[in-house]
């Protein structure tokens, strides 16, 4: 697979899950060893862990869109830069309801395998600016790198 046509898998992931919520046309993409790693959950997650994730969040923000910002491609590596925009319209993952459009910036590391499936993503959120736009404290600095 050219590093063109991963990284168009990449975008087709992202518009299938987190902008479409098409869950199993996605887990179709996934290799049977899928994983999910994010330090804002904490443990890593298998493709049905990722979908109920993503349904979770969606449901909790029905208007979020994914924008990809950058997309970058060497090897069987992908690393995607992305802002979720979004309100949150039901408490999800610990975060309370609001009226206020949010604005988070991701970057994930993609691992595909030669004949293109999804092996792992590795997702880091910018949570301390999300939860100052929610207008919750924000953690003192030793505390910042733990989810």
């Amino acid at each position: 697979m050219s590093l063109d046509e991963m990284k168009k898998r990449v975008r087709q992931h992202i518009d299938l899950t987190w902008n479409k919520g098409r869950m199993s046309l996605a887990e179709q993409l996934h290799t049977s060893d899928f994983l999910y790693k994010s330090a804002f959950i904490g443990h890593p997650l298998g493709s049905a862990g990722f979908s109920n994730l993503v349904q979770e969040i969606r449901t909790a923000m029905p208007d979020l869109e994914v924008v990809l910002e950058e997309c970058i491609a060497e090897g069987f590596k992908v690393v995607t830069w992305s802002t979720l925009i979004g309100t949150i319209q039901k408490p999800a993952l610990g975060y309370p309801p609001s009226d206020k459009i949010l604005s988070i910036s991701a970057m994930a590391f993609w691992t595909l395998t030669p004949a293109g499936e999804i092996q792992e993503i590795c997702t880091m959120f910018d949570m301390e600016s999300f939860r100052a736009q929610l207008g919750l404290e924000t953690r003192p600095f030793a505390e910042k790198a733990l989810p």
